[in-house]
């Protein structure tokens, strides 16, 4: 991320309005080797090919911030890794964590990993460090510390319904399991801005959080959540679920973000209303069946309904609802940008 793009989102988040021609997309490995013509599996082996290919996307795309901006990471087997998930590759699709968790009982055993030596955290820092002369010869640094959030580790960890089962039938046995994911989610974090002086944002994705109830987001999202957004002083505190977000949208400040995407589900007026003034909203466009599967006509057409559908909600990064998806062409990419510049 470029000097000035970073201050276009620092100046987004400080309340005043936002600039009405700013477009960002999270992109990673669901879209970027595609894009480049690659396997998933070189994208992740290869640190040459995975550097080309972010590097691609910047110049083909030099007006649009990409976010979190050079993304090391080992799809949702980053953290599982460092808790000893056995890690499930594929050519060409996404990798998989296995769950080491069989009985609650088994949650006792979990220890809290270190991210300097476990799992493939190493290798996402080394990757980092090892090109960071290259990203900054283009005008770019490291901007964010970055971690999938402690509810989505333990879906991985334990599995999904069996997660949210133990949050109703076991609370002692799963509030155990949140205490050492988010202690070893801030051990990470504050890693990272160790090794990388220049973070000054950090980034968490977790879906899980959109399917629970007000009681279990009281009880098992606000406070972990809000001791990880604390690691360290930040000025961007970027939270990602695409899943429901109406239940955590009310918490969100007190929790600590000041930027959130959401789901295309919902409306930005209806989630502007719900987070407050002091929490900038990147969204909202369907990522899938409009920005992927659509043609540029659809792209064109939904983006000037999103738009339309703000109402009165000033602060507004453009986006789609969640990450960019595979298969996104860069003619569609560009027809939304290009939409958005000229209605602003």
């Amino acid at each position: 991320m470029t000097e000035s793009q970073w201050n276009d989102l620092k100046e987004a988040v400080t309340g005043s309005p936002v600039r009405q021609d700013i477009v960002a997309f999270i992109i990673d490995s669901p879209w970027l080797p595609g894009f480049n013509r690659i396997s998933t599996l070189d994208y992740y082996s290869s640190g040459d090919k995975w550097f080309r290919a972010n590097k691609k996307a910047i110049d083909t795309f030099p007006d649009i911030i990409f976010l979190p901006g050079f993304w090391s990471e080992f799809g949702m087997c980053t953290e599982p890794s460092a808790f000893g998930s056995k890690c499930i590759w594929h050519q060409s699709n996404l990798p998989h964590a296995e769950r080491i968790i069989s009985e609650i009982s088994d949650i006792k055993n979990i220890k809290k990993p270190d991210p300097r030596t476990d799992g493939l955290l190493p290798f996402v820092s080394q990757r980092l460090e090892e090109y960071r002369p290259k990203i900054q010869k283009m005008g770019h640094e490291i901007r964010f510390a970055i971690a999938r959030g402690p509810l989505n580790i333990a879906s991985f960890l334990m599995g999904t319904t069996e997660f949210m089962m133990a949050m109703i039938m076991n609370p002692q046995e799963a509030h155990y399991l949140l205490r050492v994911i988010t202690d070893f989610t801030i051990d990470w974090l504050q890693y990272q801005k160790e090794l990388f002086q220049e973070i000054d944002g950090i980034f968490i994705l977790d879906d899980i959080v959109g399917f629970v109830g007000d009681a279990e987001c009281n009880a098992f999202v606000v406070p972990y959540l809000s001791e990880i957004f604390h690691s360290f002083e930040s000025s961007i505190r970027f939270f990602h679920n695409d899943a429901a977000g109406l239940v955590s949208s009310p918490y969100l400040e007190s929790i600590g973000v000041n930027l959130f995407n959401f789901s295309h589900e919902h409306t930005i007026e209806e989630i502007s209303s719900m987070t407050g003034p002091n929490i900038t909203l990147l969204g909202n466009l369907p990522p899938r069946d409009v920005l992927a599967a659509g043609d540029p006509a659809a792209v064109a057409g939904s983006v000037r309904e999103m738009v339309q559908s703000a109402g009165k909600a000033k602060n507004v990064i453009w986006s789609c609802g969640g990450g960019m998806p595979p298969n996104v062409s860069p003619e569609n990419i560009h027809t939304f940008y290009n939409t958005i510049v000229n209605l602003s």
